[in-house]
């Protein structure tokens, strides 16, 4: 009988996060990684890196660049702060919503004018401090507004409408499309497209294409020097404001902070994270295939401290609590991706 794609990846992808109770493993992701150079040569693969697997918001400082290329941010005043937003996936905290709000003014528009849609903060205290105050949520709160607001800015500032920005034929969308293309070096035509959860086009590509295209972002390696100064600015602006890429706690703030320009990281959903070490000229892109947030993070966090030790300690171990907060197991590496780590070279 004909093996399914699901078989395949199973035979494929490795165990790389288990997670443990007293002394046995209870649950156990299965994922792929690629760590690349801006050649396209691989410094680590592990599992299926050649299946396109859709990026989602690990993706969204390369979405960004017209808002800079194109003279938006200039003309309407974006500093660092707005920049990072805009490649952010935010908690919902009053500092990201407001400065979504600003964002919007500054190109007169309001919060209706979002395609986002709502949902409750990624933050649970901002979430909390929501429900407290009777308050819903709105456009604002949905952690891809400041994206949103850029993108909105750029159509205003080149007279574009800004109605149905987000659909794929948009000028809007067709160049962050075009960014996309020239980056990764994809076609990246509608077989591999889909819809983000903010209703803007997401483009698949296998994973070692993305992390490649994350080396390329930190070397500049092919591009031109316009989009290399647009690459720094988007970089430099979430070293300088990590807490507006995620949020207090989260892990692409914390370890942003404590290492700025030794390690860029972004998360998306359904288990991706991609990043770059421009230190080393190398990024990463992985995925794990059932989608665990908590997987995919605890791989970036384990990648992170085997290339800089110094962010040992950084997040919180992946304690497993009962209600009481008894640690009864833990999240962590497997044995396999651990030995997979320590072989790499750099």
């Amino acid at each position: 009988m004909e093996s399914s794609s699901a078989d395949t990846r199973d035979m494929l992808n490795p165990i790389l996060i288990e997670v443990t109770r007293g002394p046995l493993v209870e649950s156990w992701h299965r994922g792929a990684i690629a760590i690349s150079a801006p050649s396209g040569a691989l410094a680590l693969s592990i599992g299926d890196v050649d299946t396109p697997v859709y990026p989602r918001s690990a993706v969204k400082a390369l979405q960004a660049l017209p808002l800079i290329e194109s003279g938006a941010a200039d003309h309407f005043g974006f500093g660092p702060a707005e920049i990072a937003l805009a490649c952010g996936s935010h908690a919902g905290t009053e500092r990201h919503t407001h400065l979504a709000a600003a964002m919007l003014d500054r190109a007169g528009l309001n919060p209706d004018d979002l395609g986002c849609g709502a949902h409750m903060p990624l933050g649970s205290s901002a979430a909390h401090a929501l429900i407290a105050a009777g308050h819903s949520a709105s456009q604002l709160h949905n952690n891809c507004s400041g994206k949103h607001a850029g993108m909105l800015a750029t159509a205003v500032h080149l007279k574009e409408p800004t109605a149905e920005y987000w659909k794929v034929d948009h000028p809007v969308q067709q160049r962050v499309h075009a960014a996309m293309r020239d980056i990764t070096g994809m076609a990246l035509g509608a077989d591999v497209r889909g819809i983000d959860g903010c209703s803007v086009p997401n483009w698949a590509m296998p994973l070692r294409v993305m992390a490649q295209a994350f080396a390329r972002l930190v070397t500049g390696e092919g591009m031109s020097a316009e989009r290399k100064a647009a690459v720094g600015r988007i970089l430099d602006a979430c070293w300088q404001y990590p807490d507006m890429v995620a949020g207090k706690s989260r892990a692409d703030t914390v370890v942003m902070r404590a290492l700025p320009r030794q390690v860029f990281m972004k998360t998306g959903a359904e288990g991706v994270y991609c990043g770059a070490f421009p230190e080393l000229g190398l990024g990463f892109a992985l995925k794990m295939e059932d989608g665990a947030k908590r997987a995919a993070s605890g791989a970036a966090i384990s990648l992170v401290e085997r290339l800089y030790p110094a962010a040992l300690g950084l997040m919180p171990a992946g304690a497993i609590k009962t209600w009481h907060g008894q640690v009864v197991g833990e999240v962590r590496s497997s044995a396999y991706f651990e030995d997979a780590l320590a072989s790499l070279k750099v």
